[in-house]
């Protein structure tokens, strides 16, 4: 193998919300060949789980058992294809797929600036932001499977709604790459919404502390922010977890935060709308790994 394996590495080194405990394993392939190598001489029974830029994640205290795939910094190949189309590979960053769009002269990707994932995770989970969605652009996938196989799928044989992605495996089958099909547009006026996007961002969002992102899935015509801050919560925290002032939806580390702050938080959040307005919020944030008790039984 060509890439780093590191035992016993501290996930809060690699969330967004730097909380999370250790990974048993987690591999940094060299690239795409190099990972699909690794994939391939695992052990059939080795859980896998993939991090990029670690938003959208909250790890428990406890950490993950098995092999953390890392892709930070690696798979990232984006090029125009003869067809017009754009190929990006999954470690490459939203920000930078809306950038490159914009300077190919396409237009429709802009929305991909606000959201501070990687595309692996953007298909996964069909990310969004400011009225746009990761699965309205793309037009194929190249997926690896568990055995080291890659397949290319179509965006048909996938059922895609807001916020989940249906039609895969995610314990056996990740996305690698994909296809993505845009207009024509004006490069000019692309770099300017994004700039309009990335500002209005700065405004609304608690960019400047540790989050995840958005906390909880908007409910059919309505918003989950509206509802916490209707709830009274902004500024409620518990441990080091705190529901942002700036954005309800935020839920930020003030600096000493564990994952157990969080995810009681995100309980009480939930319980405290459910109680006020009888409407269960969903988690867009992916929640993985075991308790700090369940590390020490």
């Amino acid at each position: 193998m060509k890439g780093r394996l590191l035992e016993n590495e501290p996930l809060a080194k690699h969330t967004s919300w730097r909380v999370g405990g250790p990974a048993d394993r987690m591999y940094i392939p060299f690239d795409r060949q190099d990972l699909i190598d690794f994939i391939r001489q695992l052990p059939a029974e080795e859980p896998v789980f993939w991090i990029g830029l670690g938003s959208n994640l909250l790890v428990r205290d406890g950490g993950i058992r098995g092999t953390v795939i890392n892709t930070k910094g690696r798979l990232k190949e984006m090029k125009r294809l003869v067809d017009g189309s754009v190929y990006v590979e999954a470690g490459v960053p939203c920000a930078h797929v809306a950038r490159f769009c914009g300077e190919q002269g396409l237009c429709g990707a802009e929305f991909l600036a606000g959201i501070p994932g990687t595309m692996g995770g953007a298909l996964k989970m069909n990310a969004g932001a400011f009225g746009g969605e990761t699965w309205e652009i793309v037009e194929s996938v190249e997926m690896l499977s568990a055995t080291g196989e890659l397949s290319e799928r179509s965006k048909a044989s996938f059922q895609i709604s807001y916020r989940s992605v249906k039609g895969f495996d995610a314990n056996k089958e990740w996305f690698i790459s994909a296809v993505l099909r845009l207009p024509n547009g004006d490069t000019e006026a692309s770099q300017q919404k994004i700039k309009e996007l990335l500002d209005r961002r700065g405004k609304t969002q608690p960019t400047n502390q540790p989050s995840c992102g958005s906390v909880f899935k908007n409910p059919p015509g309505d918003h989950a922010a509206r509802l916490i801050e209707q709830s009274g919560l902004k500024g409620y925290a518990i441990g080091g977890a705190c529901v942002s002032e700036k954005h309800a939806n935020f839920i930020v580390n003030t600096g000493k935060a564990k994952a157990a702050d969080i995810e009681a938080l995100i309980a009480h959040v939930r319980q405290t709308v459910n109680n006020n307005y009888g409407i269960s919020l969903q988690t867009e944030v992916c929640m993985v790994g075991e308790t700090s008790e369940a590390l020490s039984v």
